[in-house]
């Protein structure tokens, strides 16, 4: 099934795709309208309650500043399952151990904001 996310620069990757997922892309430092955030808010729901907090503290965080390149890179994050996920999170295990195409600067850099601690 495909992402019917938008941000200004370019759709959010397809759910399920094995494409490049996460990299930079033009003009994507416009931030996010409130449509494609609640998108972003709905598609980033998950299984375990320890991601669903760490994600809402995100949001509470970033979304006021929240633009297309962490936009699409927090979608990229959302495709692992829920214990690479939160392995990733609490650096059990490294993006690059969990799928080499997220361990790009933006997934990297939307990990970091995921991390901050309060």
């Amino acid at each position: 099934m495909a992402s019917t996310l938008s941000t200004t620069c370019d759709t959010l990757p397809p759910e399920g795709a094995n494409s490049p997922r996460g990299g930079p892309s033009e003009n994507c430092s416009a931030l996010v309208d409130e449509r494609v955030l609640s998108k972003l808010r709905w598609r980033c729901r998950r299984g375990l309650l320890e991601n669903d907090l760490f994600i809402e503290r995100f949001f509470n965080r970033f979304s006021t500043t929240l633009n297309g390149r962490q936009a699409q890179a927090l979608g990229a994050l959302m495709e692992l399952s829920d214990n690479d996920l939160l392995d990733v999170h609490l650096a059990r295990k490294s993006l690059a151990q969990v799928d080499a195409q997220l361990d790009t600067e933006d997934v990297r850099e939307v990990l970091k904001m995921l991390r901050e601690p309060l």
